[in-house]
């Protein structure tokens, strides 16, 4: 990660406030002009993270010289960590119920320690590539295979649900919300259908679809058994839009985390470190922060201690080791494939 001295002359933080007032709410931006217009308030929140793209499209910078802008203000912005570290994202954090917006470059660990806090996909601040009109799909090509870019996608949206729910969510309820993230059209809307419920063994599971809904994250709009249809609630979940596609594919990575994938059987809580383990994954080899385990998988270290000794008893990690001193958490794959199926708990 690149210390935020470097080039401290460089900023890329943008705000904008939405200021109630007779006829709609105003856009109000620091580095623009006032906006005298007013705005539906349907279409105000949507004004506010457009306007905010535009401003990171605008300014856009190469990764080197990107740094962390809330280490720079003396991290201000969380409660206290052990540090920066990790890869500069884009955190779009809201404030004051929805009224302030910041968009602003931030590292790995200071964007997972922000409360109201998402991270912003770099596809999405991508100009759109013109589609030729001759193009046509080659049914000889061969599909691409899940790699780093699944991964990514995954660990961004296992982040943002760590904010966006209340902190002990049973992890098949975390499991649900990954996976409606994922698959969610561009109005938010979501349909399940039964045949996917079957094969994560959630359907039927009623008491996690009303477990989502009182922590305000969606609304069920229909349940036609055994297809469930929802709308997520949540108005950061608009910054998780890569494009459809591209969301699909992680979503069907994150049923079968490669190089980490377990047999069906296992309880959610197991299939979920087994997701954010292989997120963090490359290789046979993968670490991270204990505290940002436990935090994406939604419960204590030693909670996550007793699935890692679990996943090493079943033989999927050969083994696993925490330095308490860095609170880094580091674990090696097995190389024999398949073999926890003979000892599957639930």
């Amino acid at each position: 990660m690149r210390l935020s001295r470097t080039h401290a002359a460089v900023q890329r933080i943008w705000t904008v406030e939405l200021r109630p007032q007779t006829g709609g709410p105003a856009l109000a931006c620091p580095r623009c002009t006032p906006r005298s217009r007013p705005l539906q308030a349907a279409s105000a929140r949507s004004a506010a993270l457009t306007h905010l793209a535009r401003h990171a499209r605008a300014d856009a910078l190469p990764g080197h010289l990107r740094t962390c802008q809330c280490r720079a203000r003396g991290c201000h912005w969380h409660p206290r960590h052990r540090g920066c570290s990790g890869p500069v994202l884009l955190a779009l954090t809201c404030d004051r119920s929805g009224r302030a917006w910041r968009l602003a470059d931030a590292c790995t660990a200071c964007a997972s320690a922000m409360s109201h806090t998402a991270i912003v996909p770099s596809t999405l601040l991508s100009a759109d590539r013109p589609k030729s009109a001759s193009s046509k799909p080659d049914p000889g090509r061969s599909v691409r295979p899940y790699g780093p870019e699944e991964q990514r996608r995954v660990r961004e949206m296992l982040t943002y649900l760590a904010a966006a729910l209340p902190r002990f969510s049973s992890p098949a309820a975390r499991l649900l919300a990954v996976q409606c993230a994922l698959r969610a059209d561009t109005s938010a809307y979501v349909r399940l259908p039964g045949g996917l419920l079957r094969g994560m063994r959630l359907c039927g599971r009623r008491e996690l679809w009303e477990e989502l809904e009182h922590a305000g994250w969606l609304r069920r709009t229909a349940c036609r058994y055994p297809h469930v249809e929802v709308q997520l609630l949540d108005a950061a979940v608009f910054a998780q839009r890569p494009g459809r596609r591209v969301r699909a594919r992680a979503a069907h990575w994150a049923l079968r985390p490669v190089p980490l994938v377990l047999p069906s059987g296992w309880a959610p809580a197991v299939q979920l470190i087994a997701v954010v383990l292989a997120t963090y994954t490359s290789g046979a080899v993968g670490s991270t922060d204990m505290e940002v385990l436990a935090r994406l998988c939604g419960h204590s270290p030693h909670q996550a201690e007793e699935l890692l000794d679990r996943l090493v008893a079943s033989r999927s990690l050969t083994a696993w080791h925490y330095c308490r001193d860095s609170d880094e958490v580091a674990w090696r794959l097995s190389l024999q494939p398949g073999v926890a199926r003979a000892t599957v708990q639930q």
